[in-house]
């Protein structure tokens, strides 16, 4: 066999060409990798003893299975895998399997991320980007429906006025009873446009305003004196002209939801010497219920 020995400097490294080549050699050493042998073997064969000229001759070839070292953790490594792919967190996992969580990391990084939310969290958050996505859409359709209705409406004649504010008042006024009869008409509600439909009404009864009294009621808790100004300016009187606000008393034990800054109550608005303004009410009620069945 040829003589081999270094060169500085020499693009095969450190390979002085004599009878044998560095492209003979590799070949020998590929022919020799590709039987099986290892780096140590070829090495021997080949009587090179120099590891950066071995490393060019066995350069692209992939070592012998057989002479892979086996990696004690492989083992872990597959077990690790399939608890994350039943759901387990990498605490779980290093709970069960005793091995570091960067290692756990490490092994199972690849595998989808587990959703460790209960089924009720699922569900809530997908109804929330459900709603993200939907919530526009239905809000533009719904202020369209909103605005076609209103604008189909009109103006109301007085007749239309007065069957709407009788149907108000038996909805939310106060009402007599077999067992309690008090004709005296009070109207009470939150609703600012409500209020001023009732007034609009109480104009058409011809009921003057020096006749009204109105008490705003409310949670003590609440912004009181707002509440006041609130009512005062919906119904055009000065605050001083409202009689003694009603606190609620509240409750530890309930959870209100008409709390902040819209939250202002109710107001009640009370007609002085209405005995026969509720007897008018009445009938008209009647009216309309007897009616109800026979529109044209």
């Amino acid at each position: 066999m040829t003589d081999i020995r270094r060169r500085p400097g020499d693009g095969t490294g450190g390979l002085r060409q004599g009878t044998t080549t560095f492209e003979s050699l590799r070949e020998q050493a590929v022919t020799l990798r590709r039987e099986g042998l290892s780096r140590r073997q070829i090495r021997d064969h080949l009587a090179v003893h120099n590891n950066d000229l071995l490393n060019r001759l066995l350069e692209g070839e992939q070592p012998p299975e057989w002479t892979k070292r086996p990696n004690a953790k492989d083992d872990l490594r597959t077990k690790a895998r399939e608890l994350r792919l039943q759901g387990m967190t990498y605490d779980q996992i290093q709970l069960e399997l005793g091995c570091s969580k960067s290692s756990i990391s490490l092994w199972v990084r690849d595998l989808p991320k587990v959703d460790h939310r209960s089924a009720a969290e699922q569900g809530r958050d997908a109804a929330v980007k459900r709603w993200a996505h939907e919530g526009p859409i239905r809000e533009a359709a719904r202020e369209t429906a909103i605005s076609a209705a209103r604008d189909a409406v009109g103006a109301l004649t007085e007749r239309e006025l007065l069957l709407v504010g009788a149907a108000l008042y038996w909805a939310e006024g106060s009402k007599s009873k077999t067992y309690r009869r008090s004709e005296t008409v009070i109207f009470i509600n939150s609703d600012p446009g409500v209020i001023a439909v009732y007034l609009a009404w109480l104009e058409l009864m011809e009921i003057p305003r020096s006749r009204l009294q109105f008490r705003v009621m409310i949670h003590e808790s609440a912004d009181v004196a707002g509440a006041e100004q609130y009512w005062a300016d919906a119904v055009g009187v000065d605050r001083t002209a409202l009689q003694r606000t009603t606190l609620k008393k509240h409750n530890p034990k309930t959870v209100r939801k008409n709390t902040g800054t819209d939250y202002r109550g109710c107001l009640i608005v009370r007609v002085s010497a209405s005995c026969d303004l509720y007897r008018r009410i009445e009938g008209t009620w009647c009216g309309i219920v007897g009616s109800a069945g026979s529109t044209k």
